[in-house]
């Protein structure tokens, strides 16, 4: 199935591009996909919440006030649970959110969400986005031309160059990534798939049959 290719003007260029129709033409499975977000998505977590329980928490040592005589309740330590400022009952502790789905589930759900953002007229395939210099202004330039400004934006590419790296780090709602390396979230998170021809070839050397 051919693809029309657009240029960095936004006009259509002579040669279009042949998607895989076995990436971006398949029947969506809708749980694929979602194992594979909440897969990636826990991934991500660094694990590291943490709370003090009482034997942690500093003082403590001497008894607050007498056993006896004060009017109020018992108490032994100031890092009780019960006082302010003391430890924390079943707090978090750190530990590992890793989570594991097959190679054939993680193909299925990435090839899954390329066929919904092609069904839904999400993806545009450039010829080129290699900028002439740094400038965000440059990059901002072919958005306007594309009339994809103000959306959430997800370039995929062949290479990634300094010069698009650094364009694009003021700039909201937008994620780079090389073609071979993008997520199923990835794909997902967006409103405009924006993808390079070359990236386009390599996933269809990559994931198609």
């Amino acid at each position: 199935m051919k693809q029309d290719v657009i240029n960095i003007k936004g006009n259509k260029v002579k040669e279009g591009v042949e998607l895989s129709s076995t990436i971006f033409n398949i029947e969506p499975n809708d749980h694929a996909i979602y194992l594979a977000v909440t897969t990636e998505l826990s991934n991500m977590r660094q694990g590291t919440h943490k709370a003090k329980t009482r034997g942690e928490v500093r003082g403590g040592g001497r008894k607050p006030r007498k056993q006896k005589g004060s009017g109020m309740a018992r108490a032994g330590s100031n890092s009780s649970p019960v006082w302010v400022g003391g430890g924390v009952t079943f707090g978090p502790t750190p530990h590992k959110y890793h989570k594991k789905i097959t190679k054939k589930l993680k193909s299925l759900a990435r090839r899954s969400a390329f066929s919904y953002k092609l069904r839904d007229e999400e993806i545009i395939v450039i010829d080129s986005m290699k900028l002439k210099s740094h400038k965000t202004s440059e990059l901002v330039d072919i958005f306007k031309n594309l009339k994809i400004s103000n959306k959430k934006i997800t370039i995929l590419m062949s290479e990634l160059d300094d010069n698009i790296i650094l364009a694009s780090r003021n700039i909201p709602k937008l994620f780079l990534s090389k073609a071979e390396y993008v997520s199923t979230y990835d794909v997902v998170d967006n409103q405009v798939l924006l993808i390079e021809k070359e990236a386009i070839e390599k996933i269809n050397s990559l994931w198609g049959k």
